[in-house]
């Protein structure tokens, strides 16, 4: 039986499942559209074995999640490669921002007081990962960290566009997207028994089988509930880079980071506090 306890605990292992793709990318010697491509591949299985049953509805909103999805896990898996991980992870984490800027455009919802601070925050904590000294190549990670946050948003929005259907579809569609376009990386990548076992982890647990457990979860929880459980994700995905493989993030970039937080997670608690206070008693 599934009640609002399980669900939260499922939520968190989807997190921390999640939050283990910046130490597993940087493991591997692989180009990263070779990493994202052979990742997708395996999570599309793992997804496919899970939904078999859901319809497909090739609906344009599907097909343009499905584009926007393969954009952020290719953009992500590039930043983390090129970027620390607690930059790419937290670049990425800025997404309600630009859902705060797009939904009115492309779903007619009005834009909030607080949507309006919470951009403001963002758009300060996201200026201090470019005060760091970095590298081309690091300012380049940086860059595609944002562009994939701009990918996740757009899913996003295309998901709700979706109605009431889980966007699986979208989901499936994008990790086969990746894949084939992953292609013409595949042929100069080295085949070890750590790179294939690194690749399995990817696809197996930190992609698919957390999407599956996040979708059968997100049910049984509140938005807020949902929005603080998997918060987790961005605050051990650089614990674990740096646990096992020693990387710091450059301290301008730890403020950004609290500073994104702190306007994500808040301005979901502000909701949670005005929907009571607005909600009659009785």
């Amino acid at each position: 039986m599934i009640n609002t306890r399980n669900s939260l605990f499922f939520l968190a292992l989807a997190a921390v499942l999640w939050s283990s793709g910046g130490v597993l990318v940087k493991s591997v010697a692989w180009p990263p559209l070779a990493i994202a491509g052979l990742r997708s591949l395996i999570a599309a299985i793992v997804i496919w074995l899970a939904f078999r049953r859901e319809a497909f509805i090739f609906s344009k909103q599907q097909l343009a999640g499905a584009a926007f999805y393969c954009g952020m896990v290719s953009s992500f898996v590039a930043a983390t490669k090129l970027t620390t991980a607690a930059n790419a992870i937290l670049l990425q984490y800025t997404a309600p921002l630009y859902v705060a800027l797009l939904s009115g455009w492309l779903l007619h919802e009005k834009v909030t007081r607080r949507d309006l601070l919470t951009i403001v925050l963002v758009l300060g904590g996201m200026a201090f990962f470019f005060l760091d000294k970095v590298s081309a190549g690091g300012l380049l990670g940086n860059i595609l960290g944002v562009v994939s946050g701009i990918s996740f948003a757009l899913f996003v929005i295309f998901t709700r566009m979706q109605k009431d259907r889980p966007p699986f579809g979208s989901v499936l569609l994008g990790n086969i997207l990746t894949f084939l376009l992953s292609l013409p990386a595949l042929p100069g990548i080295t085949v070890t028994v750590f790179n294939l076992s690194i690749i399995l982890a990817l696809g197996v647990f930190q992609l698919g089988l957390a999407y599956v457990i996040y979708t059968h979860a997100i049910r049984h929880v509140r938005a807020l509930e949902a929005t603080l459980v998997t918060s987790i994700e961005p605050i051990l995905n650089p614990i674990w880079v740096f646990l096992f493989l020693g990387e710091i993030p450059g301290r301008y970039s730890l403020i950004g980071g609290a500073i994104v937080l702190f306007a994500v997670i808040g301005g979901y608690f502000f909701d949670a506090c005005k929907s009571k206070i607005d909600t009659p008693a009785g």
